[in-house]
């Protein structure tokens, strides 16, 4: 398969055709809550507490509250369930995946008795902070053709650019237009080149009008998305205790998330006077992401048993890479009979680099310690969406998308609340987490909300916790960005098992 790097100036092209949008940068700057058991169990509610490994990655203060050093090992199985309405018809689809979703340990320095400086804790943790798995499947009688996501492509582009000239292939002219024209001039390739559309004029090469050859309003549509994939933060860390009343940190983050993206649009016709009866369109994404973060935090012991805790998270620099592959197959029926076209030009699309800055976050928490006997907690973070820029911000079309993120996202708010309580060597947990949709509209994502409990049992030097985590939250996701912009009302609820074992020296 031939590769093309796409390095032309129409960004604006590309990232409306392919996977980024508002949407789907939030992916980067989204992320539910994973870590360790007791982590999970609490809802994440650990920014006043430390002491957990997963906790370092909200407070990096909290690799000052261990007491020895310390490494835990945590395995999830992640399960989904989503329902799937689209024009009035209901699919369902379920699926499950198994992964080590989080490793670090803690080394404690003791400090010198002389100094008020109790000790200093150096970390590392990697947590998987996103699990990007996903599928579903919407059917339904659409009102609007995929005919139109070519025909939109197409306005403005020369007839004699979509043409086969003499000694030219399908590959040849895909992989031209490409480097020479960009992704749009592709997507006006194939519809012309599978009769999806035709030219105003056929005899005119600066013909740049084109019209749909699929009328009509009703379409019975098909339609399979299936993801896999993750996002992942690796925190190194350095904390330090001023007699045991004050504890700070700082964490330096790597982030990186590897996303794979497969669709598949099937549509059906019978409308009198439609070329072409059905279109089968296929589209994959490769995304590659990486990026770095820093962390500020206190812990601070107000009272014996009252503890606050104060993070800021910088915002995040990501660098991500794109590449992709396309094709389409069409069955029509003209006056000599029905005919099949299939255009597969087994080209790779390299999409230029290009960046992605996440906003910052604040977070403030307080917990309350019922001596050993238990604990309760209670973390606040907010963070401003509509502060999320890509970047290079002198490129227009980058320009128009981060006026349109000012316009759609908003502050979001996130709440969680922890609580913990042992019996001898048992603790018992749960933990409830509220976060609000970073949308104005509060439908195109909507909140997230999350309930957890849980399990430990504690040896002395190994520990072992078990935590169940519960989340849903809805969202309507449009097929296509430009064109077939019908939108499938998903309904997601996940569910995790997690594990972790814990080993203290």
């Amino acid at each position: 398969m031939k590769k093309v790097y796409i390095l032309v100036a129409l960004m604006s092209v590309t990232l409306t055709s392919y996977a980024q949008n508002i949407t789907d940068a939030l992916r980067l700057g989204t992320t539910d809550i994973t870590g360790t058991a007791r982590f999970r169990a609490l809802g994440g509610a650990f920014g006043a507490l430390g002491g957990d490994l997963s906790a370092i990655g909200i407070n990096p203060a909290s690799s000052a509250i261990f007491t020895r050093g310390t490494t835990s090992f945590t395995l999830a199985v992640d399960s989904y369930d989503s329902d799937v309405n689209y024009f009035g018809t209901t699919n369902n689809t379920s699926d499950e995946d198994v992964s080590f979703s989080q490793a670090g340990g803690v080394f404690i320095i003791e400090g010198n008795p002389s100094s008020k400086w109790n000790k200093i804790a150096l970390a590392f943790n990697y947590d998987r902070s996103a699990n990007l798995d996903d599928q579903f499947f919407a059917s339904g009688i659409g009102d609007i053709s995929i005919a139109n996501y070519f025909a939109d492509f197409a306005q403005g582009v020369p007839l004699d650019l979509l043409q086969l000239q003499s000694g030219e292939s399908i590959t040849s002219l895909y992989q031209f237009l490409g480097e020479q024209e960009g992704f749009g001039a592709q997507q006006a390739f194939l519809g012309f080149q599978s009769f999806i559309i035709d030219p105003v004029d056929i005899n005119d090469p600066n013909n740049t009008v084109y019209t749909p050859n699929i009328v009509g309003n009703e379409f019975d549509q098909r339609y399979s998305f299936i993801s896999e994939g993750y996002n992942s933060k690796a925190s190194f860390n350095v904390g330090a205790q001023y007699e045991e009343r004050l504890s700070f940190g700082f964490n330096l983050n790597s982030h990186f998330a590897d996303y794979t993206e497969s669709t598949e649009l099937v549509e059906f016709n019978d409308n009198e006077g439609s070329l072409i009866n059905e279109v089968r369109f296929q589209n994959s994404l490769r995304t590659i992401s990486n990026g770095f973060s820093f962390q500020l935090g206190t812990i601070a012991k107000l009272h014996q048993n009252v503890r606050l805790g104060l993070t800021y998270d910088s915002p995040t620099w990501y660098t991500i890479s794109e590449e992709g592959t396309q094709r389409v197959s069409t069955v029509g029926s003209d006056i000599d009979g029905d005919f099949t076209t299939s255009i597969n030009p087994r080209v790779t699309n390299i999409f230029q680099d290009y960046e992605l800055r996440v906003p910052g976050r604040y977070s403030g928490s307080l917990a309350y310690l019922f001596g050993k006997q238990g604990l309760i907690s209670f973390d606040y973070s907010y963070s401003d969406f509509s502060n999320l820029t890509f970047r290079p911000t002198n490129d227009a079309f980058f320009q128009d998308l981060n006026q349109q993120i000012e316009n759609t996202l908003k502050g979001a708010s996130t709440f969680r609340v922890g609580g913990e309580y042992r019996i001898k060597e048992w603790s018992l947990r749960a933990g409830y987490r509220f976060q609000e949709s970073p949308y104005q509209d509060g439908e195109t994502v909507g909140d997230l909300t999350g309930y957890s409990a849980g399990v430990g049992y504690n040896w002395g030097n190994v520990k072992f916790d078990l935590a169940v985590d519960l989340s849903e939250q809805d969202r309507n996701q449009a097929l296509f960005n430009t064109g077939l912009t019908s939108q499938a009302a998903i309904q997601r609820n996940n569910t995790a098992i997690v594990g972790t074992l814990t080993f203290s020296l």
